[in-house]
């Protein structure tokens, strides 16, 4: 039972880069929580409200994410990204003063950040979050060397750096978290997903939608599934992931569409559902092979990432995955019916992360 002279106050930050580095957070949270520390969030927008909705009594401070702006046209997507890389530098020099102060004014005592670059600490322990060690582009060659150079620039400044993956063969990110060469004080945390797995779940759905990352792709996409999903005899639920405004309404017969949903109620309606259509966010897919559920995975157009990983998990097995430009949600559904799915499964704990996150606050704790 930790006393009041070894509990300590973690700050932890995700990258407000669609709402996956926040969600992936809260079982990181929930544990540092049971390990008897005090948790204090920084976000704005749509990710504080989605922290606030799950941890009410956590304080949530105001930090500008690097408010990354996205291109209309796939193909433009990483140029774009390319382009803002000064402004996201500039974002990387003001979180960094503005740590100075909250590590003053909120007594911090070490700091997780998930793939937020600039919150290093030259007196407290800070981690490093991220699953892309090897930065994906569409140009490929001596840019992703650069870019991967640059990332670790900034990785090696932290005094560890968590890898929500596993470290042998058979692992979810491929070359992303598997480069030749790893920054120094990596460990990896296995699967970290919000969800829990049951058996005693009826299926209610025969797909669940989950329409999620930057815009405007993923209005886009919303777009596209509300055109052409009342034309199918199917129950379905789509949930628009648009955190703070609790909408409902009836799209079609069997069909409904909710803007959010919290942990809970998305853990229960990802497993009543007999497929999952998805991008194929990393975040998504940890909490799709927890809960061990067959998906069609569709990536956000031009983010390479996404691609990567798109076709990568096709080829294992995994999931059956599909460009957002040949997309038809019927031929969709059919060829994944035929789909040889094979399940993830892993050997190691999917919940080993837990023990990483106590060892962590046990260290802490004895350096108080």
């Amino acid at each position: 039972m930790s006393t009041i002279s070894t509990r300590k106050t973690i700050l932890i930050v995700p990258l407000d880069w669609g709402l996956g580095h926040a969600t992936r957070d809260i079982p990181l949270i929930h544990e540092l929580l049971n390990a008897g520390c005090k948790v204090v969030i920084a976000a704005e927008g749509k990710h504080a409200a989605l922290l606030q909705q799950e941890f009410p009594e956590l304080t949530i401070l105001p930090l500008p994410g690097y408010r990354i702006e996205y291109a209309q046209k796939g193909w433009f997507f990483g140029w774009k990204i390319i382009q803002q890389i000064p402004k996201i530098l500039n974002a990387i020099k003001f979180e960094q003063q503005w740590l100075e102060k909250m590590v003053v004014a909120h007594q911090i005592d070490a700091v997780i950040s998930d793939n937020r670059f600039g919150l290093y600490h030259s007196k407290i322990p800070t981690v490093f979050i991220s699953h892309q060690l090897l930065i994906k582009t569409p140009f490929g060659g001596f840019i992703e060397k650069w870019l991967q150079a640059l990332n670790y620039r900034y990785i090696n400044r932290y005094g560890a750096c968590w890898i929500p993956d596993y470290a042998d063969t058979h692992n979810l990110s491929g070359i992303l978290a598997h480069p030749s060469k790893l920054p120094a004080n990596t460990t990896y945390l296995g699967c970290l997903s919000r969800f829990e797995d049951r058996q005693d779940v009826k299926q209610q759905y025969d797909l669940l939608v989950l329409i999620s990352g930057p815009e405007p792709q993923r209005s886009n996409l919303e777009k596209m599934i509300l055109d052409q999903i009342g034309s199918l005899q199917i129950s379905a639920l789509i949930v628009s992931g648009k955190p703070g405004t609790p909408e409902k309404k009836q799209i079609a017969p069997g069909v409904q569409q909710v803007n959010h949903m919290n942990a809970k109620e998305l853990n229960e309606a990802m497993l009543a559902s007999k497929m999952v259509l998805s991008r194929s966010g990393y975040t998504t897919l940890m909490d799709l092979v927890k809960l061990n559920k067959k998906a069609i995975l569709i990536p956000t157009p031009g983010q390479s990432e996404q691609e990567y990983l798109g076709k990568f998990l096709m080829k294992k097995g995994y999931f059956y995955n599909i460009p957002q430009h040949t997309f038809d949600l019927k031929k969709a559904l059919e060829a994944a019916d035929k789909f040889d799915f094979k399940s993830f499964e892993h050997e190691q704990d999917m919940e080993q992360y837990k023990d990483v996150v106590r060892k962590w606050v046990a260290q802490l704790q004895q350096n108080n």
